[in-house]
């Protein structure tokens, strides 16, 4: 077997990490480019989905019902992508999650520039968007340890969250409050849509990486057979999943759906506002991305992951006792910054200890375990808001998405790989 390719904490502060350096290899930086602007339309997407929703609806249950249309799409085919991933040349399957969520974006944007959208229209389109997420998330994190060396992850994944950041949080929303108050959410949505088109271009741009072969005969169900039974014998793995699935259950729904209708009913702000407030965000995973781009991996990376994670969801309880906009700021300040740091080391951690062959697929049964239940909070959130009111479900959200995150950090092995130095992890034999 071959000498693996260590890298520790103390090669890491020899070699001083720059968040920047990714970008001389050519391939990444164009990946980054089409990322950038994909990931701006995401940005204006936050904004104008709420927002025409409330403008069709203004009930927290119809914006929920909007997710869950969303996200069960995504959920179901998030194994699919990973198979594929794993199969085909990653770049090829980005590629046409590209088209496939231009398509939805813009028959939306058409629509809606018609006054001719309505809740059926948007629940159908945005779960054909939702099977685009599920081809592109796997591909792109597999693809990005293809394209970079193991000695830049750290920057890359850095790089990547400062991006996703900026472009989807801060001026994505910004630029999606201003756009729906210029030239409406059919206007939005249409400049969403071009957005893939850009990305698509540049990816197309960047050098085939076909994967090798697979053992002849081996079906897609052995496939993800496979990656299921490399996830069980890693109790860091499938128990982070666990974590973010029951944490997710309590905090996404009321997030997604509540924020934006405290920020519009009880702060009495507009679509800029909005904008505003999920940009302050924005600004907190900036600042996170910095500063751990230009750091070595945490030697105690599990436990780093687990308390940033814990107090990142727990900051939702700010929007519920909010009395001013500047309160539900600071909540998406710190609760952005928190977030974003412990997802720069988990990435890391997953390109560095998962084989490269079975990275597509265990990436996306990180998806589908982590975000597995998230249909099922945005069914949940809009009866037990009706029910007990929007600032409970806010406060114990976020007391219940902390507590449970934290509990799974003790989990019985769970930090054993803190003892076990970051590398990349061999092919199977």
């Amino acid at each position: 077997m071959a000498e693996l390719d260590v890298l520790t904490n103390d090669d890491r502060a020899r070699d001083r990490v720059c968040m920047l350096r990714p970008l001389r290899i050519r391939d990444f930086a164009l990946l980054w480019a089409g990322m950038t602007v994909s990931l701006f339309g995401d940005g204006i997407l936050l904004v104008a989905i709420p927002w025409q929703v409330y403008e069709l609806s203004n009930a927290p249950t119809a914006l929920s019902v909007v997710g869950i249309a969303w996200t069960v799409p995504m959920v179901a085919f998030l194994v699919v992508g990973g198979v594929v991933s794993d199969r085909f040349d990653r770049r090829r399957v980005m590629i046409v999650s590209d088209v496939i969520r231009f398509a939805a974006v813009g028959a939306i944007g058409i629509l809606a520039v018609a006054d001719a959208i309505s809740l059926p229209w948007l629940l159908g389109l945005m779960a054909v968007y939702g099977v685009g997420e599920a081809l592109f998330a796997p591909a792109f994190g597999a693809l990005v340890p293809d394209v970079v060396p193991p000695t830049m992850l750290v920057e890359a994944n850095s790089m990547d969250m400062f991006v996703r950041t900026l472009a989807e949080r801060l001026a994505g929303p910004a630029l999606g409050g201003v756009l729906i108050a210029l030239a409406g959410t059919g206007g939005a949505f249409l400049i969403d849509a071009g957005t893939f088109v850009v990305s698509a271009l540049c990816l197309l741009a960047m050098r085939a990486r076909p994967l090798a072969a697979r053992e002849a005969g081996t079906s897609a169900l052995a496939d993800v057979a496979e990656g299921f039974r490399f996830v069980r014998a890693h109790t860091w793995i499938w128990g982070t999943l666990l974590a973010a699935s029951v944490s997710l259950l309590a905090y996404y729904g009321p997030w997604e759906v509540l924020v934006p209708y405290v920020v519009k009913n009880t702060l009495d702000g507009s679509a800029a506002d909005l904008g505003l407030v999920f940009g302050v965000g924005g600004v907190g995973a900036l600042a996170a991305a910095v500063l751990m781009g230009h750091r070595p991996l945490p030697r105690r990376h599990m436990t780093f992951v687990y308390v940033t994670w814990a107090l990142g969801v727990g900051a939702m309880v700010a929007y519920g006792v909010a009395t001013a906009l500047w309160h539900a700021m600071a909540a998406a300040f710190i609760g952005g910054a928190l977030s974003t740091a412990g997802l720069i080391v988990w990435a890391t951690l997953l390109q560095t200890r998962v084989p490269r062959s079975l990275l597509g697929r265990v990436t996306s049964l990180d998806w589908l375990v982590s975000i597995g239940l998230i249909p099922v909070s945005y069914a949940l959130t809009g009866p037990i808001a009706a029910a007990a009111g929007v600032s409970a479900v806010l406060v114990g959200g976020g007391i219940i998405a902390a507590v449970t995150t934290i509990a799974f950090l003790f989990l019985p092995g769970m930090r054993d790989s803190e003892r076990v130095p970051a590398s990349r992890a061999p092919e199977p034999a």
